[in-house]
């Protein structure tokens, strides 16, 4: 650009480019092929890491339960009393001091369920978590969850995931852009492999961690969870992470008036529970740091109530229920082995309890979890305790609860594709998709109308990090450059003087300057170029020196995103737009894109 190199030292309101500026110098880009190379690596250490994970939640959970040393641990299977009887209380207490002691010295971001603070390394730390953080979170939850806190195992994965692909991003240097695509892939891989669920691993990563949904973001996630799913499958197996029997949901268009009611109802009742579920969660997380004794009294006072919970549960039922990640009691609902719509209840309200404990405080684990646990329970209670009112809606416990769990996850995590995908993949039945679809939607209508914030964002937002809700695909790039063009410029002959050519507005520097020389366009001053206070001090300077030169040209039917890639390529600050399907010249230009119309384009399609 001719500008830069020649304009006079005084002119403040050049703008710099951005090629010159030394804070991206140091970052490498690669190649769409390299990322995904590089995606496929950090799937396969993910997928092997959720298996290691497992296994060192089994380990824990088997010598602190069972007072064995094994791996071999199925958390599908309701196990029955511990061996240790009621000395079992203190296995969550001896666990979380350990947790909180790693947390505090090595780790502080490992506390807690993990998806926040990678979504606050997306948005607001340029895509960067410390290794330390995969290592301390392996350790801290998998202590957690085998010693009983009744937090999930898939939530650490992704953290676990996305600080894998953080780091290795780190190690090489990339660019935000590319670190932030990696770290997701990494997140959308742990969860691929945690469920067997590879759609659902991706989604979730797309709704919400990428700030931006392309093919050069897209692509990469893809690779990771495939890999990742590949690894799990090849390690655990090939089966999903619950066997859901054959359940026979009504077909879209059986739909009577009773179905569609009932499974409305039930997502208006996911919905409402999920707005119990954050504000407990925020109760709780706010609530336990304000005790006195500090972390370790805290997290005592928070095991204790876990233990004692543990502990009457055994004495009343004959099992614990609410600890760990409670896989086993949604396996018996799906199983349609739990049928008592009052336990059911009970069992849905004391989990809530339970995770909010847990994790408030500072127990380390996920809500996935527990939320679909509380989704299988209070579905499997609502059609329980509704089938007399509605006897031809066909509500079976089973089908209830696959439809809670998707409701539960969806409007309480934000992610409604993630959660109607991964019940679709988990389930393998294509007529779950309708029932599932109005239950996800009534349930996230109404915690939205609750409360606008997820359970991943409204920890942010305390901390002053607001997440955008919605990821907009950049609708503005669609408009045509004549809908976003300036008419307003000057049209000036190469070799003019600057007295000549800004006599009549002295004052009016918002105007690009578009140049010709013989009715050829050869330049454009873009506005705000402080040539008209320049025109006072050297009136006689030509205005071939000021000028952006090659062009950026584009027809005025030109998408918006081609008029960008334009700018970038010839790091212009205007284009000229010209009308006609020739070799464009002076007569033809029409308008002029700025900066500015771009920004007033992208603030136009914005709803917030």
């Amino acid at each position: 650009m001719a500008s830069a190199a020649s304009n006079p030292a005084h002119l403040e309101d050049e703008p710099r480019s951005l090629a010159n500026s030394p804070i991206r110098r140091e970052e490498r880009r690669v190649g769409l092929l390299a990322l995904c190379l590089l995606a496929l690596v950090v799937g396969i250490v993910t997928g092997v890491g959720a298996v290691a994970l497992r296994a060192l939640i089994a380990l824990i959970h088997n010598a602190s339960f069972l007072g064995v040393f094994s791996v071999r641990y199925d958390a599908n299977i309701l196990e029955g009393p511990s061996p240790f009887g009621d000395f079992v209380v203190f296995s969550p207490i001896v666990g979380g001091l350990i947790v909180v002691w790693l947390v505090q010295t090595f780790a502080p971001e490992a506390k807690g369920h993990g998806v926040p603070e990678v979504m606050d390394s997306v948005f607001y730390k340029d895509g960067n978590i410390r290794w330390q953080v995969a290592v301390i979170k392996s350790l801290a939850s998998a202590l957690s969850i085998g010693t009983g806190a009744a937090v999930g195992r898939e939530g650490p994965i992704i953290q676990i995931g996305a600080a894998l692909g953080s780091a290795f991003s780190q190690a090489i240097r990339l660019a935000t852009w590319q670190k932030v695509t990696l770290l997701s892939a990494g997140a959308g891989a742990g969860i691929a492999a945690t469920f067997n669920t590879p759609l659902g691993g991706v989604l979730f990563a797309l709704e919400i961690l990428l700030p931006e949904v392309s093919n050069r973001t897209f692509l990469p996630v893809v690779v990771a969870t495939g890999a990742a799913t590949q690894i799990g499958r090849m390690l655990i197996g090939p089966d999903p992470a619950f066997a859901v029997p054959e359940i026979q949901f009504p077909l879209a268009q059986t739909f009577n008036l009773q179905e569609a009611l009932a499974f409305v109802l039930l997502g208006a009742l996911c919905g409402f529970a999920s707005w119990a579920f954050i504000r407990m969660l925020v109760v709780m997380e706010d609530g336990f740091p304000k005790l006195p004794g500090g972390p370790y009294v805290q997290n005592v006072i928070g095991m204790s109530v876990i233990g004692l919970m543990m502990v009457g549960l055994t004495r009343a039922f004959g099992h614990s229920y609410i600890d760990g990640v409670g896989y086993g009691v949604i396996q018996a609902v799906l199983n349609d082995r739990m049928t008592a719509a009052g336990l059911l209840a009970l069992l849905f309200a004391l989990k809530l309890v339970a995770t909010t404990v847990s994790l408030g405080c500072g127990a380390s684990g996920g809500i996935f979890s527990p939320s679909l646990y509380l989704g299988a329970t209070l579905g499997a209670a609502f059609a329980a305790a509704v089938g007399f009112a509605l006897p031809h809606a066909g509500l079976t416990l089973p089908s209830a609860a696959i439809v809670g769990m998707a409701a539960m996850v969806g409007a309480g995590t934000g992610g409604v594709m993630t959660a109607i995908v991964m019940i679709f993949e988990m389930t393998r039945d294509y007529a779950v998709i309708v029932p599932v679809i109005v239950a996800v939607a009534v349930a996230a209508g109404v915690r939205r109308a609750l409360i606008g914030e997820t359970i991943y964002t409204i920890k942010l937002r305390h901390r002053g990090h607001r997440i955008p809700k919605e990821r907009h695909i950049n609708l503005y790039l669609v408009l045509q450059a004549q809908d976003v063009m300036e008419r307003r410029f000057h049209m000036v002959e190469a070799g003019t003087p600057l007295k000549d050519a800004l006599s009549e507005e002295v004052e009016d520097d918002l105007r690009a300057i578009v140049v010709a020389r013989e009715g050829r366009i050869v330049g454009l001053v873009p506005p705000r170029s402080g040539l008209w206070r320049e025109a006072r001090v050297r009136p006689e300077v030509l205005i071939d020196r000021f000028v952006e030169t090659p062009p950026s040209l584009c027809r005025d039917t030109d998408l918006l995103s081609l008029v960008l890639a334009r700018l970038k390529r010839h790091n212009a600050g205007a284009a000229v737009v010209f009308h006609g399907p020739g070799r464009p010249r002076a007569s033809d230009v029409v308008g002029v894109v700025t900066k500015r119309a771009i920004a007033d384009a992208v603030i136009d399609n914005f709803e917030d």
